[in-house]
């Protein structure tokens, strides 16, 4: 299928400094590949911070120190809300919370939280970015006073915060500007300017990239058989494929251009590419239409290359990633129902959540049920996959030189995992493994499409 390679072969970023509005056409380098970053639409910023271009989620903002700013927007959970409301005192502060608090149903509040004795507090794990009195304010930057008295900074009224994962510029481990599902934690997500395309399209998150949609959500297509600024795109070809016109008063700008399919008509075309809608799409975000050969699903950025070793299978409801032998990659997510909602998907959280879903409280059942994937000799990471060393009976990261340490495959900053119920390549039975359907406390496998169960072989 073309589609398999289409999503596989993506292409590895190199790291990025403190930037600047991109121009029209910039790239970097990767692997001596040129590839294409999304351009962002300029904001005035507060002294000292930056845009970083990242990898993982394109343009971001970031504090004098280059790390990556996020917000802790009001989310609803089953029985209740959690978050920070705008133009607000932040919800994150010093104190260390004990129990839950009962918005996930069916557990009721007061339960105590698991090892308190190392638990961090939230504004431990999510540092507020604090501000000077004197702070001069810009734009959408604002400050709001914290419950101690000092300042942090806000944005579009939003109490901003650094993420203790992310150690570099360009790090984006904190959080995703993907779409949550129902079931999950109130989860923080990274703040950037707003991707600089026509008022008709939008950029929608997934597991490949940043996917161009348009202003409903469905994905943009582009066509091999196109030349550059020009649609070759008529006759029969439409009864398939429908132009992306460009109203009127449209203006080509930057990557953007607007070519003339008849007197007066004009069709949208990104860095030279004529767009299309699918006809056949029945869904939001879908690859359907890059599974006709020629047409490919047009991304502002690719997410950077999965593993060398890795492989993609393709199961019953979809292409999923797999490990060389062709079992199922599985990402683990979990947030607590405390009312900091910190995550505990990371070898530097609390185990005993992983734990009790992988094995009842065993480590050594859950190795056997739900096995790292582990890493080459020499392997080489990027910046969503790197290799990290694992303490096999605790689950945390190993000490230096630990002799029976594993090192593992981590995404954006999380080890992998592998299912022992799945007995051939494409099965995917751990797939949604754990509380409410694995989103608050579980297993999902790392589907690089879902989007053909209805007409899945």
């Amino acid at each position: 299928m073309r589609l398999r390679q289409n999503l596989v072969i993506a292409i590895v970023f190199v790291g990025v400094g403190a930037a600047t509005p991109v121009a029209s056409q910039e790239f970097w380098q990767a692997d001596g590949v040129e590839q294409m970053r999304e351009d962002y639409i300029p904001v005035s910023l507060p002294e000292g911070f930056s845009v970083q271009l990242t990898a993982l989620e394109g343009p971001v903002f970031a504090d004098p120190h280059g790390k990556t700013l996020y917000r802790w927007p009001l989310r609803g959970l089953r029985n209740g809300d959690l978050g920070d409301r705008k133009d607000q005192a932040s919800n994150c502060t010093d104190k260390v919370t004990t129990t839950n608090t009962g918005l996930m149903s069916p557990y009721p509040g007061g339960y105590e939280l698991p090892e308190l004795d190392k638990r961090p507090s939230c504004a431990e794990v999510w540092p507020p970015v604090l501000a000077s009195e004197d702070a001069e304010l810009v734009g959408k930057w604002t400050t709001i006073a914290r419950d101690d008295g000092s300042l942090q900074w806000a944005f579009d009224g939003y109490p901003l915060y650094t993420s203790v994962l992310d150690n570099k510029p360009g790090d984006v481990y904190g959080g995703t500007k993907k779409r949550a599902s129902g079931d999950s934690p109130a989860v923080r997500t990274p703040v950037g300017p707003e991707a600089n395309v026509p008022p008709s399209f939008s950029v929608a998150v997934v597991n490949s990239g940043r996917l161009l949609v348009n202003f409903e959500g469905y994905s943009i297509y582009a066509w091999d058989n196109d030349d550059v600024n020009k649609s070759n795109c008529v006759a029969s070809c439409l009864d398939d494929w429908t132009p992306v016109l460009a109203p009127a008063t449209a203006q080509a700008q930057g990557e953007w251009t607007i070519n003339e399919r008849s007197p007066g008509i004009g069709q949208w075309a990104y860095r030279g590419q004529p767009l299309y809608t699918y006809v056949a799409d029945e869904s939001y975000r879908s690859f359907l239409g890059s599974d006709v050969p020629g047409w490919n699903n047009v991304y502002t950025q690719r997410m950077p290359a999965p593993p060398a070793e890795f492989t993609v299978q393709e199961g019953n409801v979809g292409l999923v990633l797999a490990d060389a032998q062709g079992r199922t990659i599985y990402t683990y997510i979990c947030g607590d129902d405390a009312s900091d909602q910190l995550a505990c998907d990371h070898p530097g959280a609390t185990q005993a959540y992983r734990f009790a879903i992988c094995g009842r409280g065993d480590p050594d059942r859950c190795l056997k049920t739900w096995p790292y994937v582990l890493a080459s000799i020499g392997a080489k990471g990027n910046a969503a996959w790197t290799v990290m060393a694992i303490d096999p009976k605790t689950g945390h990261h190993a000490a230096e030189n630990q002799a029976d340490a594993l090192n593992v495959w981590a995404y954006r900053g999380r080890p992998v995992f592998t299912f022992a119920g799945d007995k051939k390549p494409g099965d995917a039975e751990g797939d949604h493994w754990g509380e409410f359907n694995g989103y608050r406390n579980g297993f999902l496998a790392f589907w690089l499409r879902d989007d053909f169960f209805n007409n899945a072989g």
